[in-house]
């Protein structure tokens, strides 16, 4: 009897190995920002970072690179259509400097020098239209996510050295059409420009469509609707993305794998679909991963009708039942006083853009987690390990946990008191003190206020971490 139980074993493993095989999904990711011939951009890298890891949490193999030459894209580019080759899913996202010369579209190495229209076509810039037929040709699902939309920064070069003033250079990029079980999606409309976003965020684009193209039960064509709603209310209408697609059946990024690519029935809009007995824990551990912080009821129960004996059902109903009885007596305690909207209103890159940081005040967000134990980099800039600090520094008093502040968490963080080591300048002025003081004093030194004492700040602090080590701690991966 055990054998047959452990040959059964066997049998399902090669099963799910087979199926996870036959869900092949390849992705092009490339960031171009630090141009040599032309103006800068600083948020490509950030924006390619960003969206190839959001790809690889789904299940895609990621060719990917950032401020590549004109030969390092042609070797990326080389490596993507041999293991794009009949894929199940073929994606190619690219963000940086773009052209349109003659209504042909062509994206922009980092050592581009182009001067005329000759250079273009000879193999200065990238020819897209010639790079997607080569590379995703025989691709059953084919998805394109240009955020090269920027001011053509060649453009009056190219107009006063052409031989012929017909010569068209256009700004932004020109209208492409897609074959079939292809999607094609720009930033912004053809011949119009697209925003890069604050320096060290992502763009406008590439924030909407990571957090919309990967959500768990989501068709693509409906995602990419939420992308050109979120963009165009985040940039007051002032940019509305543009696609053209031509896909024969229903895509999903996040979705059992036998519903992953094209010819798929449509699931209905919003609905997480019930799991099934081929679902991978893979893609349940993808399903949790996207709710298992959320202050939202809704969602939690989402994932326990879709996997109503999943793995993270005790987990999740655990989280329910926290979110039902609200922040433990010690976390009340330490927020006593926050405004409630810290509590209930969701953060996200938008509200903490209108929060307006710089990098010193990015630096103090960190030096403060910091200091009530919750330990992270202080370099001003917000990466991946910050953004995880800051969700268990919410989860710990209570806020939705998304790793993005708002106004009123900003300013709750701001009212904790910070246990945090002396400056410099705090140094020098002790010791001056010190040295103009009598040798021979008596007098009994005061005692100090309570509200400033260093004991009392490092008690705070450690109750701080305590409890965020206990809360990060229930819900950390």
């Amino acid at each position: 009897m055990r054998y047959l139980t452990l040959l059964a074993s066997l049998m399902c493993v090669a099963l799910s190995v087979s199926a996870a095989k036959a869900d092949r999904r390849v992705a092009f990711v490339v960031g171009n920002g630090s141009y040599k011939n032309v103006a800068q951009l600083p948020n490509p890298p950030i924006d390619a970072k960003a969206m190839a890891s959001t790809l690889r949490n789904v299940g895609f193999e990621v060719i990917e690179g950032s401020n590549l030459s004109r030969d390092q894209m042609t070797e990326k580019l080389l490596d993507f259509g041999r293991k794009a080759q009949g894929s199940d899913i073929a994606l190619f996202y690219y963000a940086g400097h773009g052209i349109a010369v003659g209504g042909t579209n062509y994206l922009l190495p980092v050592d581009a020098d182009i001067k005329t229209e000759m250079d273009v076509k000879l193999g200065a810039a990238i020819n897209i239209d010639l790079t997607l037929e080569q590379t995703m040709g025989d691709a059953k699902v084919k998805l394109v996510f240009l955020d090269a939309c920027r001011d053509n920064p060649f453009a009056a070069k190219i107009k006063s050295n052409s031989a012929t003033r017909s010569v068209n250079v256009q700004s932004g990029l020109a209208e492409m059409k897609s074959g079939e079980g292809t999607l094609i999606a720009f930033a912004t409309g053809p011949g119009q420009t697209a925003l890069d976003g604050q320096e060290g965020n992502n763009s406008p684009f590439t924030r909407a469509l990571i957090d919309n193209i990967t959500r768990p039960g989501v068709e693509i064509q409906q995602a990419m609707t939420s992308v050109r709603a979120q963009v165009n209310e985040e940039t007051h209408k002032g940019q509305l993305p543009w696609g053209h697609t031509n896909l024969i059946g229903a895509v999903y990024l996040n979705q059992a794998p036998t519903t992953q690519v094209a010819n798929a029935a449509p699931t209905a809009a919003g609905s997480a679909p019930a799991a099934t007995a081929g679902s991978s824990d893979g893609v349940e551990l993808e399903y949790w991963r996207s709710v298992k912080e959320s202050n939202k009821p809704e969602e939690l129960n989402a994932y326990l009708t879709a996997y109503p004996n999943g793995q993270f059902k005790a987990l999740a109903l655990a989280r329910l039942a926290a979110i039902k009885s609200g922040p433990s007596t010690t976390t009340r305690t330490l927020n006593a006083g926050v405004d409630p909207a810290a509590f209930t209103d969701e953060a996200s890159q938008l509200t903490e853009d209108q929060i307006g940081l710089d990098k010193n005040q990015r630096r103090d967000v960190q030096r403060r987690l910091t200091g009530l134990g919750f330990d992270t980099k202080q370099t001003g800039v917000f990466s991946d390990e910050t953004r995880a600090v800051l969700k268990r520094w919410q989860a710990a008093r209570g806020y939705p946990s998304s790793g993005y502040l708002n106004k009123p968490q900003h300013k709750a963080l701001l009212s904790e008191v910070v246990a945090a080591p002396p400056t410099a300048s705090d140094s020098s002025q002790k010791a001056a003190r010190r040295a103009s003081a009598p040798a021979a004093s008596s007098a009994p030194a005061p005692a100090p206020q309570q509200r400033s004492s260093p004991g009392d700040a490092a008690g705070a602090a450690f109750v701080g971490g305590v409890v965020g080590g206990m809360m990060g701690g229930m819900f950390r991966r």
